[in-house]
């Protein structure tokens, strides 16, 4: 064996080791690069899920804003209808006249005085363009003076010195608890609400 065959034996040698150095990089690679776009595709389906999370959440966020932005601007009409009806329920108060407002008037004297002791000095105020209203009703009674104006819709505030008691009988009043008591049903009747 020649000392040329030998070399062209290692040489050969060298290629076919190059060789399978070469197959077995180049198999990493495509492993590598099998792997990389595996996770590539892993992080850009993750990705994907992320966004389609945030965009579900941002949309429900939304969503439950304008729901609530609804209810609210309902609430307010709501809200703006009940003062509007209250007003004019009050409008109705403040124009009752002749028999009918003497009358309430009477009930609402009446039922103050059944709070007060007899014998006292019982002064009784109202609205002022009741005051010709009250001078002929307090004639009936005993011990009762108008003392004055009372900022109201009608009715009396009627108290006494010696009992330290004051009792607001104005339609104010009356109005105020019926209005509490009935809201529910009055708004149920307003909106329609089952």
């Amino acid at each position: 064996m020649s000392l040329e065959t030998v070399v062209e034996d290692i040489r050969d040698e060298a290629r076919a080791r190059a060789d399978d150095i070469r197959e077995d990089a180049e198999a990493e690679a495509e492993e590598i690069v099998s792997e990389a776009e595996a996770d590539a595709e892993e992080t850009l389906e993750d990705a994907k899920r992320a966004a389609e999370r945030t965009v579900a959440q941002e949309r429900e966020q939304q969503l439950s804003s304008a729901k609530l932005e609804a209810k609210q601007m309902r609430l307010e009409a709501r809200r703006d209808v009940l003062e509007e009806v209250r007003e004019q329920v009050e409008e109705a108060i403040v124009s009752l006249d002749g028999d009918e407002r003497e009358e309430l008037t009477r009930a609402l004297l009446d039922a103050a005085a059944a709070e007060f002791d007899d014998g006292d000095d019982i002064s009784v105020y109202g609205r002022a363009d009741d005051d010709a209203l009250l001078e002929d009703i307090l004639a009936d009674y005993d011990g009762f003076s108008h003392a004055g104006e009372y900022d109201c819709l009608g009715g009396v505030v009627v108290e006494s010195e010696e009992s330290r008691l004051r009792v607001n009988n104005t339609f104010d009043s009356v109005l105020e608890d019926v209005w509490e008591d009935n809201l529910r049903e009055i708004s149920t009747r307003l909106f329609d609400e089952q």
